[in-house]
């Protein structure tokens, strides 16, 4: 069953698709619209950025896309992609590149980060995956790129225990679920959403099982090829992908 309802979705979303495996679309959800994502982690090599050679944070889009050109890569999709201290660096787990940067951060404390259970999403040998922080360590595949923020929107098919339908907190909200090994979804919500109404649209519409909360308030999305690069603030860990 989930297999046809998977199907028909990549029919009834119609994905705009450019020269790269990553595929733009706007969807209406519950009467609010969202831009949605798609990359083919399979077919294109996600990454996480974060400092330049110097050490320096890039924070924003139009520093980074310089950067990648100088080096022959022309940005092709980037959102934020992570919480982060005042000092830019990653509050979670960080791996670019296969290599630990920041370890798994499973410390209690306030805010949205901290908001149990928390999850990391990743790109594994065997393709993209969002998890529960708890069980990140027994993964024994290699992992290629992870990033751990918080709360998990969805879990096995079922919202985090603590959203709520009626809440009043509403702010611009992104995340990432996966429907499969193969594609990651990255959505940013274009009008103010709350928490509830986010995670059901991971479920109920794009049929992602697990998905993850990525930010709200300095939630960014760079796609040329929407002629958007947002600008709202400065931003820690991005997640791009380039050609």
């Amino acid at each position: 069953m989930k297999i046809l309802l998977f199907t028909v979705w990549f029919v009834t979303l119609a994905f705009t698709s450019y020269a790269s495996a990553v595929e733009f679309n706007t969807v209406e959800f519950a009467g609010k619209r969202f831009t949605v994502c798609r990359v083919n982690v399979r077919k294109e090599r996600l990454q996480l950025f974060h400092r330049d050679e110097t050490g320096q944070p890039f924070k924003r889009f139009d520093r980074l896309a310089p950067w990648l050109e100088s080096r022959g890569q022309k940005l092709t999709f980037a959102m934020n992609a992570g919480m982060y201290h005042g000092d830019f660096s990653a509050v979670g787990l960080f791996v670019s590149g296969g290599q630990q940067v920041v370890p798994l951060n499973n410390a209690s404390g306030d805010g949205n980060f901290f908001l149990k259970p928390n999850g990391v999403f990743a790109v594994t040998e065997t393709g993209a995956r969002v998890i529960d922080s708890s069980e990140y360590p027994n993964l024994r595949e290699r992992v290629i790129l992870a990033t751990q923020s918080g709360p998990l929107l969805v879990r096995s098919g079922k919202l985090h225990p603590a959203f709520n339908a009626n809440s009043e907190s509403r702010l611009f909200r992104n995340g990432v679920g996966v429907p499969s090994p193969e594609f990651a979804l990255f959505v940013i919500s274009d009008v103010p959403v709350n928490f509830y109404e986010f995670a059901t649209l991971f479920r109920d519409k794009l049929c992602c099982p697990d998905a993850l909360f990525l930010d709200g308030t300095i939630s960014s999305l760079h796609a040329p090829e929407l002629k958007r690069s947002d600008s709202r603030m400065d931003l820690g860990p991005i997640i791009a992908t380039t050609e």
